[in-house]
This record gives C-alpha cells, structure tokens and sequence, in this order.
C-alpha cells in the first residue's frame, strides 16, 4: 500500500469532516475509515492541528521548514568555528 503525504490545509479538512460525522453519531473506528487513515493518524493529527484553521496549518509548517532551515545553518556555522579553532590552536 503506498504511503499518501497530506498537505495541511488536507488534513484540516479531513479532521473537520472527522469532527461533522463523530457529531452525528459516529464511531472513531468508522470516521477514520471513511475519511480513509488509521486510528493512530487521526488522533495524531488532532493532536497537532486539533484547533487549527486552514492558514494557520499552513503557516505552522512554513515556519517549521524555515525552523529546520535555520537550525542547520547554525550547526554548520558552528562546525566552520570549531575547525578554525583546531585550526589556530597548534598543538603538535
């Protein structure tokens, strides 16, 4: 079975409709299946976009990518520093 990626705005959605059918009456079980993820996606999901809107799931994972951008721009920065360091200190 191949693996689908949802984008944020999909998974709002998906978690909005979850929302409408467990409110008529439905089952987890049954929810997930017919918006058509796992029990453990599902709950997953909402616990990350649980009261999310649309443009704020999407400029969660803006930020999330550009957090993980920056984060290994530092960790070469430092890596750069630690190399002169060995560099300029002589010690042979």
């Amino acid at each position: 079975m191949s693996r689908k990626r949802f984008s944020a705005e999909e998974i709002v959605n998906k978690l909005r409709q979850a929302d409408v059918l467990i409110s008529q009456g439905q089952t987890v079980a049954q929810v997930c299946k017919q918006i058509a993820v796992t029990d453990q996606t599902y709950y997953r999901w909402r616990k990350e976009y649980g009261g999310l809107k649309t443009d704020q799931a999407k400029r969660l994972k803006e930020l999330e990518r550009e957090n993980a951008r920056l984060k290994r721009l530092l960790a070469d920065a430092e890596l750069d520093k630690a190399i002169l360091r060995e560099a300029a200190n002589p010690n042979f």
